[in-house]
């Protein structure tokens, strides 16, 4: 797929990925890459905000939906950030206190300056004890 990381924040984590590894019989993005850039761009946020907080866990997907508003025909990039009503202190709560937490992240699809697609995922985090 060839990602290349564009931004690593607190809040958001952005990366990008060229059409070329990524195409399909359309010359336009393949939906896998697109879905799968989507994916690891949410997955980072919560790996990279668990660790800058000190927490061990394993996260795995438990849920998501992909929504394409536009087809890609080029260099295309996911903006991962916590869904509207997730509650960052809860997860990391339940997950200290019960070894596993759920958060719902959210990430757009950007190309060419417009939002060419939407990833909502459930991602739960499993404690080093429940691993």
């Amino acid at each position: 797929m060839q990602v290349e990381v564009v931004a690593l924040q607190e809040e958001s984590v952005i990366l990008r990925a060229p059409l070329a590894p990524n195409i399909n019989h359309r010359e336009t993005v393949f939906g896998g890459s697109a879905s799968a850039l989507a994916i690891l761009a949410a997955w980072s946020l919560v790996h990279t905000r668990l660790a800058r907080e000190g927490i061990a866990s394993r996260i795995v997907i438990q849920s998501n939906s992909m929504h394409y508003d536009a087809p890609i025909s080029g260099t295309f990039s996911a903006r991962s950030q916590l869904a509207v009503g997730a509650n960052w202190g809860r997860f990391t709560e339940m997950l200290k206190r019960k070894g596993r937490g759920r958060i719902e992240i959210s990430a757009v699809l950007d190309f060419e300056e417009g939002i060419a697609g939407r990833f909502s995922g459930e991602f739960v985090a499993l404690d080093a004890i429940s691993v």
